[in-house]
Parts: structure tokens; C-alpha cells; sequence
């Protein structure tokens, strides 16, 4: 089965996934690592503003907003749903 890779910002809400590589560079690409936003880390995305832009991601236990642009150079492989559809706890 091959492995299906997205940006993070093609996420959609309530959506999981894990983080495959960084397409990113300078500031930014310390800034995302600071966050802990490495190769397999486990993001959820939790909520997009009315507009779409910016969303807040669930990554290491912190709640983070990242712009569209941003997220654009996160590239990340979803995960499958929980068995009954829904996360617990």
C-alpha cells in the first residue's frame, strides 16, 4: 500500500496524521522545529477559522495556529480513524 503524502494544510478537521518532512527553510523551518514538528510527530487537526486560514493543530500536547503558507511546507501522511470513528479521552 503506498503511502498517501499531504500538506498539512490539506488536512481536514478532526483529521490525524504524521509528520513525513519539512519542505521549509530559515526561521520558519527552526520555529516548526522548536514546536515539534519532526518527522514522525503525530499532528490532529482541531479547527479552521471561518475562513479556512489560519488552523489550530494539536502537536505534542500544544495547541498551535499556523497560516495556510505555512502549513503548505509541512508535508504529512494521514492516519486511520480509531476503530468506532471517534477518539477517547
Amino acid at each position: 500500500m503506498v503511502e498517501e503524502v499531504l500538506p498539512l494544510s490539506g488536512m481536514k478537521t478532526g483529521g490525524r496524521a504524521r509528520v513525513v518532512r519539512l519542505n521549509t527553510e530559515g526561521a520558519m523551518r527552526r520555529r516548526l522545529l522548536d514546536l515539534g514538528l519532526v518527522e514522525g510527530t503525530t499532528v490532529e487537526c482541531l479547527h479552521r477559522s471561518m475562513w479556512g486560514d489560519p488552523a489550530a493543530y494539536q502537536i505534542r500536547g500544544a495547541v498551535i495556529a499556523l497560516r495556510r503558507s505555512d502549513g503548505d511546507g509541512i508535508l504529512v501522511s494521514a492516519l486511520p480513524e480509531p476503530e468506532g470513528g471517534k477518539r477517547h479521552g
